[in-house]
């Protein structure tokens, strides 16, 4: 089941962030992106127990893809598809929604492929721990 995040479950997402990457949200930065009118954050959910997250800024006719994470427990059962494929349902009527992840993150960078994301181009030394560039994916709707 996918719904809407609540603000109480901020810390809980921080913790998963500390888990889920390298270089995690702090609870402050998720908040400070939560309390904006153009943001969306989605959890997923298993017998009441987050699997995962996803959050969306949407700015004009676009959309980008903040954070995408399932924690470790639940990898590999579809919650991240489910997590993207409402996202990309729900906001539809954008021009496009897009992302960056690490190439070397096969998995996600086959899901994102497999659910009509394209190669749109790459951003040089985005990631720390360890350095890597970002491979930014798009879909387009229109």
């Amino acid at each position: 089941m996918i719904r809407e995040l609540k603000e109480s479950e901020l810390p809980f997402i921080a913790e998963a962030e500390q888990i889920c990457f390298s270089t995690p949200w702090s609870e402050q930065s998720l908040r400070e992106s939560f309390a904006q009118d153009n943001n969306y954050f989605y959890v997923c959910e298993l017998d009441r127990k987050i699997t995962g997250y996803i959050g969306l800024c949407v700015a004009a006719d676009e959309g980008y893809i903040l954070n995408v994470a399932v924690l470790p427990g639940y990898r590999g059962r579809g919650f991240g598809e489910e997590l993207v494929r409402y996202v990309c349902e729900r906001f539809a009527e954008l021009e496009f929604i897009t992302l960056e992840v690490r190439p070397s993150n096969a998995p996600a960078v086959g899901l994102y492929t497999k659910l009509g994301f394209q190669k749109a181009g790459l951003r040089k030394n985005y990631y720390r721990n360890p350095v890597e560039d970002a491979l930014l994916l798009t879909k387009y709707f229109r």
